[in-house]
Formats: structure tokens, C-alpha cells, sequence
């Protein structure tokens, strides 16, 4: 018996996802087209594939959320200014804000056991803590692609993310929701990124760290494979 692969978050576009796309503006389409082919990989990854098939276990989860909380946290503290002194005054950045909601997640997951320390999240929080310092329109790529995901596949991911957690009693995920409806905060977020005030030079750079955003992603989502699917240490809450 053959079990029947999840197919990819992105073959499950929303005709308004569709639609909305037309609409992009010029450096948001660019950086679509920059990222496309490593999002595909992304999704195509073991713990990514396990989770749209609904088969990730509360521990990956677990991890997945203590590893992603540092990261967004940093972002939150810089992002605004950052953006601010590159001439971008719109991003909607407490409606964007996530680090609240994983705190609030990580103390739901408490009764989960402990998970390693992720060092693809440490080589991530160092390579943004560099960007603060040295390529703020770097930094920008991260934001777009964290947030952009957040509110695209990650809406899929929620559901099943969900259900998982469900299973073993558990309340759903904070990270995923957000209280602005998710089509205004995507075209907020996208009108953010047209406003940038950018060299050419600093575009193509901006260009090129979205790729990179993805491939630290991917790092994340091959230790979270690593983990394994074990909820044996996982009580139940029913």
C-alpha cells in the first residue's frame, strides 16, 4: 500500500490568492519570482511534507515554535526603525507582530518535553543580527518572507498544525492567527515593501538574501525531520 503524497501549499492557491497576485507591484512580483523555486523545496522537504499530510508530531511542532520565537522577537525590535530609515513608514508591524503569540504558544506547548537547542535558529539569529548592523535592506528580505509565509501557506499549515495538536488534547496554535483579516495585512505588508527607497544595487541584494531567507528555512525544516514523529513523551490533556 502506497501512501498518497500531500500536494505542495502551493498548489492549493485560493482564487483570491490568484487574483491578488495581478495586482502586485513591481519589487513584490520581483521578489516572487526570486523565490519561487526555493519555496517549491521548502515544501517539498520531509518535516514540511509530514505536516501538510497532517503527520508531524507535537514535539516537531513543539520545536518548530521555541526555535522560531528569538528570531521574530529580533525582528520586532528592529524591523520598524530599520524600515523607517529606509522610507517605509506603512508595514503594519504590530499587526504583524508574532512574538507575543509564540510566548503565549510555548507556554501552552510547556507540557511537551524539552527540544534541543536548534542551531539552524542560532546561525539564523546571528546572520539577522549582522543585516541590523551592516545590510538593513538585507534584513528587509527576511521580513517578507517570514511574514509573507506567515500569512500565506502558513494559513494551510495552521490547519493541519491544529488538528495535530488536537489529537493530544491540545489547544491550537496563537502563531498563525492574526486579528487583521489576512487579505488587508498582505496588501498592507506588500504596499510596505513597494515604499522602500532602494539603490539598484541594494534591490538585487534584497533580491538575493530572499533566496537566502528560504534556504535558512530549510535548514530549520531538516532538523525538525531530524527530530522525528516520537509523542510518546506527549500527555494527553483529554
Amino acid at each position: 500500500m502506497t501512501t498518497a503524497i500531500p500536494a505542495a501549499i502551493s498548489d492549493h492557491a485560493r482564487p483570491a490568492d490568484v487574483a491578488a497576485r495581478k495586482g502586485f507591484g513591481p519589487r513584490v512580483r520581483r521578489l516572487h519570482a526570486r523565490i519561487g523555486a526555493a519555496h517549491h523545496q521548502a515544501e517539498g522537504m520531509t518535516f514540511s511534507r509530514a505536516l501538510l499530510a497532517g503527520e508531524a508530531s507535537p514535539l516537531q511542532l513543539a520545536a518548530l515554535i521555541r526555535a522560531l520565537a528569538p528570531a521574530y522577537a529580533l525582528i520586532e525590535e528592529h524591523g520598524p526603525a530599520l524600515a523607517s530609515a529606509l522610507g517605509a513608514d506603512a508595514f503594519p508591524w504590530a499587526d504583524l507582530a508574532r512574538s507575543q503569540a509564540l510566548q503565549q504558544d510555548i507556554a501552552m506547548l510547556g507540557a511537551i518535553p524539552a527540544t534541543p537547542a536548534s542551531a539552524a535558529a542560532r546561525d539564523w539569529m546571528a546572520e539577522l543580527q549582522g543585516l541590523v548592523r551592516q545590510a538593513p535592506h538585507r534584513f528587509m528580505a527576511h521580513v517578507y518572507v517570514r511574514y509573507g509565509g506567515d500569512l500565506s501557506g502558513g494559513q494551510q499549515l495552521a490547519e493541519q498544525a491544529n488538528a495535530i495538536l488536537a489529537r493530544q488534547g491540545l489547544p491550537s496554535l496563537r502563531f498563525w492567527q492574526f486579528q487583521r483579516p489576512i487579505s488587508a495585512l498582505k496588501q498592507a505588508l506588500h504596499e510596505a515593501f513597494e515604499q522602500l527607497d532602494l539603490s539598484a544595487v541594494e534591490e538585487a541584494e534584497l533580491l538575493d538574501e530572499s533566496v537566502v531567507a528560504f534556504l535558512d528555512t530549510q535548514r530549520l525544516l531538516a532538523e525538525l525531520a531530524d527530530l522525528g514523529t516520537s509523542v510518546e513523551a506527549v500527555p494527553s490533556r483529554r
